[in-house]
C-alpha cells in the first residue's frame, strides 16, 4: 500500500541541492534559497535528517584556521551531484554565482565529517551543472549537464573508478541520448536509465528552442552501449528538474517542470524495464504540491523527499519569476506498518479522545505532522495515549 505518511515543515529551505542516504540518515549538501547571497564564497552547508527521530541538524562549518575558505572544502553551490561509495560521499560539479561551474571532486568522510580532495588522474569532465551522477559498484557515472567552457548541453558519459581515482570518457556505442541538463539517470541492475531533462531542438547549443523528451534512453554499462528500445504506449509529460529513484527493479519519477507547457508537476509514474511500459501511480495520503528541483532519497522502504520550488499560489502554476522555495519534507512509504496505519486512521477520522499532544517527540512519529526548524528544534507530535 503506497502512501504519503509524513509531512514536516521547518527544515532547511533549499533548491537545486544534492542529497544522499546513509543508513537511517539523509545528508543534504548546498543548494540555494531565493534572497540569499551566492556571490560571497563560503563553505557548502550540510544538513542531516534523522529518519527515526524526524529531526534536522545542521553540521558546524569545518575549521579552517584564519581563512574563510579552504581548497579541500567545496564552496556553496547548486546544480551539483552527490553519491555514496562505502563511507565516502563524493560531491561533484555545480555552480556558484561568483566562481561559475566547478569540476573539482570533493570527498566527505561520513565517519568524521571531514572534507578532502582526492588525488585524481585521467580525463576529468569539464565543469558543469545540471548533470546526473549514479553509482554502480565502485564506479560513479556522470552524464549530460550544461558545460560552462563549451557553453552547450552535453551527452557524454564520464566514469570515475573510485578504487583508482581514474576519470575516463566512455566511448559509447549506439545512438546516444540527446544533449540535455536537469534530467535523471538511475541505475537498475547494470543499466542506466535516462529520463527527461531540458534539451534544444537544434542540437547541443541553447537557442531558446527548448524541448522536453519523455522517452527513456538506456545505457548498458557492461557493453558501453546505448540500447535500441521500443517506445512505450503511455508516456508521462516531458520534464526537467524532477526526482527519480529505483524500487524493486522499477523506476519511479516525481514532479518536475516543463517550460513549453508552463507547468509544474506533482505526479508519480512507475516504469517497468521488462515490459518497457509506464503506469501512473496514485499513492494514498496527501503528497507534495507541484514542484521542481527537490531532492529525494530512499531509506529502506521509504522515500524521503524535501525542498524544491513552486509557483507562488497567487501567481498561478507556471510563472518562472514568482517562485516559492520550500522547507518541507514528505515521506512516501511503500510498506507502512500497522502502527503507522493506525495513527493515520486516528488523524483522518479526528478521534480526539484517543489523542494527546506530546511536548516531546514520540519515538514512533512516522505517521503524523511534526514541525521543527534545524538544528533539532522540536515541535509537537501527535501520538497515542499510553496506559
Amino acid at each position: 500500500m503506497l502512501r504519503w505518511t509524513v509531512h514536516l515543515e521547518g527544515g532547511p529551505r533549499r533548491v537545486n541541492h544534492a542529497a544522499v542516504a546513509v543508513g537511517h540518515k539523509v545528508y543534504s549538501f548546498g543548494g540555494y534559497c531565493s534572497g540569499e547571497d551566492y556571490e560571497t564564497l563560503r563553505q557548502i552547508d550540510v544538513h542531516v535528517f534523522n529518519t527515526v527521530s524526524l529531526r534536522w541538524m545542521k553540521l558546524p562549518p569545518v575549521g579552517t584556521g584564519e581563512r574563510e575558505d579552504a581548497p579541500e572544502v567545496p564552496y556553496m553551490r547548486y546544480g551539483h551531484t552527490a553519491v555514496l561509495v562505502d563511507d565516502t560521499i563524493y560531491v561533484w560539479g555545480g555552480r556558484n554565482d561568483t566562481e561559475g561551474a566547478c569540476n573539482v571532486l570533493y570527498a566527505f568522510d561520513i565517519n568524521n565529517h571531514r572534507w578532502y580532495t582526492p588525488k585524481i588522474s585521467g580525463m576529468v569532465p569539464g565543469a558543469r551543472d545540471g548533470h546526473s551522477a549514479c553509482v554502480l559498484g565502485k564506479a560513479m557515472y556522470i552524464f549530460g549537464g550544461y558545460e560552462q567552457l563549451a557553453d552547450c548541453f552535453s551527452n557524454d558519459i564520464h566514469k570515475l573508478d573510485t578504487t583508482t581515482m581514474l576519470w575516463s570518457l566512455i566511448n559509447a556505442k549506439g545512438t546516444p541520448a540527446r544533449w540535455r541538463d536537469f534530467h535523471s539517470a538511475t541505475i537498475i541492475g547494470t543499466k542506466m536509465f535516462v529520463f527527461g531533462g531540458r534539451a534544444d531542438r537544434f542540437g547541443p547549443f541553447h537557442s531558446n528552442n527548448e524541448i522536453y523528451c519523455n522517452k527513456i534512453k538506456v545505457f548498458d554499462t557492461e557493453t558501453n552501449s546505448w540500447l535500441n528500445t521500443p517506445t512505450a504506449q503511455l508516456l508521462p509529460e516531458g520534464r526537467r528538474s524532477h526526482s527519480a529513484f529505483a524500487y524493486n527493479g522499477e523506476l519511479y519519477i516525481f514532479g518536475g517542470y516543463n517550460a513549453r507547457l508552463d507547468r509544474h508537476f506533482n505526479d508519480l509514474w512507475k516504469f517497468n524495464p521488462e515490459a518497457f511500459s509506464w503506469k501512473k501511480v496514485e499513492p494514498k495520503g496527501k503528497g507534495p504540491c507541484p514542484r521542481r528541483r527537490q531532492c529525494c532519497c530512499m531509506v529502506g522502504d521509504r522515500i524521503i523527499l524535501f525542498g524544491g520550488t513552486s509557483p507562488c499560489p497567487e501567481q498561478g502554476m507556471g510563472d518562472e519569476f514568482n517562485l516559492m522555495d520550500h522547507s518541507d519534507l514528505y515521506i512516501l512509504d511503500f510498506s507502512p506498518n500497522l502502527k503507522t496505519l493506525c495513527k493515520l486512521a486516528v488523524i483522518q477520522y479526528n478521534l480526539k479522545d484517543l489523542l494527546l499532544i506530546d511536548p516531546y517527540p514520540s519515538p514512533l512519529p512516522h505517521a503524523c505532522t511534526h514541525t521543527q526548524t534545524p538544528p533539532a528544534v522540536s515541535g509537537c507530535v501527535v501520538s497515542f495515549v499510553r496506559s
